[in-house]
């Protein structure tokens, strides 16, 4: 293809088709895909043609009829002329700078000759424009050669307004522009001018219109010296005009070539490159100035009205010149930060306070959109009671007024004066615009040369009705003159500058406030999509809502890291008033009365609680002080409006910080518990309990600032807590503990590091080496249990039963596999129960005694912490739900051995989850359920559980020789943890014969029988190693019955006799308080 576009660029607009195939093959191979493709770009060259054919036609139509051109006067005909000579010579500016023009037209002309074998007829004069534009202002200045005076005198009518609008911010101050406090005395007076629309026309406007308009008609400039002082006037104000969009001429380079190269401008060419000299040293430095100024001036403005909205009917004008000087300095500040690279002042072209200029320009125009019934009915009264009597009185005045214009006239007079108020109190639609259009067609008609009623002769006329323009478009087309005074849609063309003043809006404290002028200027970009192009609409709302979302994460981002902090922050001082900190003050208390003992070096004095809130000076700022204020500033941007539009998309502002929040938030708790899988180290859960209070107590506080649902946000986020996993996948508070509860404090546990107190309701460390890097107590109290069920709620608290029940099962799994490989023995042991001898025999022939007894006591671990935990979160949920956990209680009472067992389940299930203890864990129960032997039957199954307890029974003797199975009172436990035999026992049976749908009672019966027997046989042990412990192993079958709701101290006292049990009490008691005596 290459080839065939070298010979296309070489060859245009000369391009023989049929003699050139070998030069043009890859074109023929694909010209249908090439005319697709191509087809929308050659008639949009097309249109351009047609457009120049129209211009031309009217520009001279216009010259012919020698029309008289005033912007005073005939305001719309000037300004629509003006618009149409600006947009010609800014379209051929853009055809000239389009790439590849050449060859996009002749790769389609040469396509569409092969597809239909004749060449489009529009192709020979397409491509001899696109050969004369190829020096684009060469051939304009030769086109508009013969509209000079046309263009200049309309350009002479901008003389005496384009110098005074164009004035400094200190001439600006000196006339107390936009103030209505200066001259007090006129407030109620209606603003009106001669000029009206000509007040709020945009000075950017003015300046291309200016330039462009001696570009193009250069000799011009020579001919009055009023021409050469505007010309100069406009060239001292901008470095770069705009050509559409983001597409600008550099006007002093462009005009400088365009003159050189023209003859007898020498003198032309020194006053330019003058003028450019003191715009690039002096219009940064103006234009910043003004921007200055306008800040005060429309904020005092602002609040003046929003104060006194009544003031919006006579002060309107003010409103729109407000607005339009306001948007022309934002536009220039922009379009000058995107073009200007190299400077020696870039604090010119770069404005960290243009925020406020945005955020006030939003302020006004919403308040004249919500104050519209009283424009309405202030100018409805206007224009009936003074506007028609002053237009009757200038048509009577008139010295000629041939019968059509007077008709015309008179109708607008009649039209006006049949305005009421009760059209505004009855809602009535207002459509002036057929006399809008009547007056400009009548502008046109009046400003020829030999007009009937000339217009120039008689500007009252025009003055009057430009008045009357206004006030109409007050009525009707608010929305449209808003548009036209303050539309910033260009801006979204410009993403880079906007990003840039943005970033230094949020590095300016004091602006904070106004940063979400930011967002809400993105809602205008829907104004730059053009019915004539649709394609457009899908990346321009990309951009807005692009830009929009970046802003508003930004602000959002900033204000979440601020409430974090300050959350931290309090976090802090709630922290400072933990119990552990508290000794060394306890100590000086106590020591008080004793001799002041020297400070140790190195030991700062510590600070107590509540000093951060003493301040000697409030000029003194603390963190906390600068985290609120910007908290402030940042929640009063975010709460400016509920919620805005940006191409059809509702934007809620607050539900940003929303959602930075949660995440915040969220990161935060997990961070507070400080949980590292390496080294096994975590947070007491009543530590992180105190901290989330202090984040949720600030967070709450939030209120005050912005509108958030700061309930809705908390709740979210603990739900999240309560889950395995976060929103976002990450672990939380439920996965953190429960891992650190089984992989930490029970590991321990069943190494006997840790020990289960339960005197102390709480498992204890065991002083040992080798201990654990932490206190089991810390982790494992009553305390802790209810603050680990606040945390994570019985969501949570289901999560980690569910884990512990995992473990539980799998051990059982591993004691039926025990059960097994000694099924035989265990057989003729439960058949021998009644016969001590042949028991006394079999025994020795089982295997793995003490590997069952090992894994008994791990299960009785795991669900002595479960019911620990489950205490925790009965606690907290009676608490908190006093009136629900009633009624649970009422229904798990009423459950009876005769209740189906479903419905049992189905009730121990729900009184389970509200943490109260049940005869049969349904927890238990389902794992246990789910873990039956592949292969097996059901007989088969519970076979292996009757013949688990006999196991368990028969092995309690061996635990007599171990010398840690020693009965501590103080801890109302065994050093060994053997105690928790009696849950896991009760427990597992309970579940396992509940599965298979047997009689709990007459098993446990069994149990007794088989337990009392073994142990009663201790008695005659001759080797006293094996049987020094027996004492303390007698406890267990007390221990054993008080666990069980199935058993009773009658049943107990029928095979193993209680005056066993009481004189083990004593002699464990007589052996414990012997071992604390001092040895002398």
């Amino acid at each position: 293809m290459e080839p065939s576009v070298k010979f296309i660029n070489k060859k245009f607009p000369h391009l023989d088709v049929r003699s050139s195939t070998q030069h043009l093959g890859p074109v023929h191979k694909d010209k249908g895909d090439i005319a697709r493709v191509l087809g929308p770009f050659y008639h949009s060259f097309l249109d351009v043609l047609e457009f120049r054919d129209h211009v031309y036609e009217l520009l001279n139509t216009i010259d012919a009829s020698q029309c008289f051109f005033d912007i005073h006067v005939n305001y719309d005909f000037t300004k629509s002329y003006l618009d149409l000579v600006v947009t010609y010579v800014s379209l051929v500016l853009l055809l000239a700078r389009t790439e590849d023009r050449r060859l996009l037209i002749g790769m389609y002309h040469c396509a569409h000759e092969m597809s239909h074998g004749t060449s489009d007829p529009s192709f020979a004069r397409l491509g001899q424009m696109v050969l004369e534009y190829d020096h684009p202002l060469k051939k304009l200045t030769e086109e508009f050669g013969p509209h000079t005076k046309a263009v200049t005198s309309a350009l002479l009518s901008l003389h005496f307004l384009f110098a005074r609008r164009n004035q400094g911010a200190e001439q600006w101050r000196s006339d107390q522009l936009l103030s209505l406090l200066g001259t007090a005395g006129t407030m109620l007076s209606p603003a009106s001018s001669d000029t009206m629309a000509c007040e709020y026309l945009s000075l950017e406007v003015m300046e291309r219109w200016i330039l462009m308009g001696f570009l193009v008609c250069p000799g011009a400039l020579g001919s009055s010296p009023q021409c050469l002082e505007l010309w100069r006037l406009a060239l001292q104000g901008s470095l770069y005009i705009t050509l559409l969009r983001d597409e600008a001429l550099q006007v002093h380079k462009v005009t400088e070539e365009l003159l050189s190269s023209l003859k007898g401008y020498g003198k032309r060419v020194a006053d330019l490159k003058e003028c450019k000299e003191h715009a690039v040293a002096h219009s940064g430095s103006l234009h910043r100035g003004r921007r200055v100024y306008l800040r005060g001036a429309v904020r005092e403005l602002e609040v003046l009205l929003e104060d006194q909205p009544g003031l919006l009917g006579p002060k309107a004008l003010f409103v729109f010149m407000a607005l339009s000087f306001c948007r022309d300095e934002v536009s220039w500040l922009v379009r000058h930060a995107e073009h200007v690279t190299k400077t020696k002042t870039p604090e010119d072209f770069a404005d960290s306070h243009v925020a406020e200029l945005l955020f006030l320009m939003e302020q006004l125009r919403s308040l004249v959109r919500r104050q519209v019934r009283v424009l309405q009915r202030y100018h409805v009264q206007y224009l009936a009671r003074f506007d028609a009597l002053v237009l009757s009185e200038v048509i009577q005045n008139l010295s000629v007024c041939p019968e059509e214009e007077s008709i015309i006239l008179s109708s607008f007079v009649s039209s006006l004066s049949a305005l009421s108020v009760k059209e505004v109190d009855d809602k009535e639609q207002f459509d002036f615009t057929p006399l809008r259009l009547d007056w400009f067609r009548l502008q046109a008609y009046t400003s020829v040369a030999k007009a009937s009623l000339p217009l120039g002769s008689n500007p009252d006329v025009g003055r009057v009705m430009n008045l009357i323009v206004f006030h109409t478009k007050l009525l009707d087309s608010l929305e449209d003159l808003l548009a036209e005074a303050s539309d910033l849609s260009d801006l979204c063309f410009y993403p880079r500058p906007m990003e840039k003043m943005f970033v230094a809006t949020m590095e300016e404290p004091s602006m904070l406030r106004y940063s979400i002028a930011f967002p809400l200027l993105c809602s205008h970009f829907s104004r730059c999509v053009h019915p004539m192009c649709p394609e457009e609409y899908p990346h321009l709302k990309a951009i807005a809502l692009g830009l929009c979302n970046k802003f508003l994460e930004e602000m959002a981002r900033q204000a979440s890291a601020c409430v974090m902090d300050a959350c931290a922050e309090q976090h802090n001082l709630s922290e400072q008033l933990l119990p552990k900190h508290c000794a060394s003050t306890v100590s000086k208390a106590r020591n008080k009365k004793t001799l002041k003992q020297p400070a140790k070096k190195g030991e700062p004095e510590r600070d107590k609680p509540g000093t951060e809130s003493q301040r000697k000076d409030r000029t003194l700022t603390t963190n906390m002080d600068k985290l609120h204020l910007t908290l402030a500033e940042l929640s009063l941007s975010l709460n400016h409006v509920p919620n805005f539009t940006v191409f059809e998309h509702t934007v809620t502002p607050a539900e940003y910080l929303s959602s930075h929040l949660e995440t915040r938030f969220t990161k935060a708790i997990v961070a507070m518990a400080g949980y590292s899988q390496a080294t096994q180290e975590v947070a007491r859960p009543s530590e992180v309990l105190v901290g989330l209070s202090a984040y949720m107590t600030f967070i709450q506080s939030l209120g005050q600032f912005v509108g958030l649902d700061t309930g809705r946000i908390i709740r979210s986020v603990l739900l999240q807590q309560t889950q395995p996993r976060d929103a976002a996948g990450e672990q939380t508070l439920t996965t953190i503990y429960t891992n650190w509860y089984l992989e930490a404090l029970l590991r321990q546990a069943s190494t006997g590091a840790i020990i289960l107190a339960p005197a102390l309701q709480a498992f204890t460390t065991v002083p040992q080496e080798g201990e654990p890097p932490f206190s089991a107590a810390e982790f494992s109290d009553v305390s802790e249990m209810r603050a680990l069920a606040e945390l994570i709620g019985p969501y949570g608290m289901k999560f980690l039963s569910d884990n512990l029940m995992w473990h539980v099962g799998s051990q059982v799994t591993e004691l039926k596999k025990l059960v097994n490989e000694n099924m035989d023995t265990l057989v003729q042991l439960r058949s021998s129960s009644c016969k001590p001898e042949q028991m006394a025999a079999l025994l020795p022939r089982l295997t793995s005694a003490e590997n069952v007894l090992k894994r008994m006591i791990i299960i009785g671990e795991i669900l002595s912490f479960r019911a620990m935990a489950q205490q925790g979160l009965r606690e907290v949920f009676s608490h908190h739900c006093p009136f629900l956990m009633g009624p649970i209680e009422c229904l798990t009472e009423v459950v009876t051995p005769d209740t189906d067992i479903q419905v049992t389940l189905s009730i121990f299930e729900l009184a389970s989850a509200a943490g109260i203890p049940c005869e049969v864990d349904p927890a238990l129960v389902n794992v246990l359920a789910g873990n039956k032997p592949d292969g097996s039957s059901l007989e088969e199954d519970y076979k292996v559980a009757c013949l688990l307890l006999v196991f368990v029974a028969v092995s309690l003797p061996l635990l007599a020789s171990d010398p840690a199975s020693i009965y501590n009172t103080e801890v109302d436990g065994y050093n060994n943890n053997i105690h928790c035999l009696a849950k896991a026992i009760i427990h597992v049976s309970a579940a396992l014969f509940t599965v298979h749908n047997k009689n709990i009672e007459t098993h446990l019966k069994e149990f007794l029988l088989l337990a009392s027997i073994s142990l009663l046989q201790l008695g005659q042990e001759t080797d006293k190693l094996r049987a020094r412990n027996r004492d303390s192993i007698s406890l267990l079958m007390q221990l054993i019955v008080a666990e069980s709701s199935f058993l009773t101290v009658d049943m107990l006292e029928t095979c193993f006799p209680y005056v066993l049990l009481r004189n083990a009490y004593r002699e464990v008691c007589r052996e414990n308080l012997l071992s604390r005596v001092p040895s002398h």
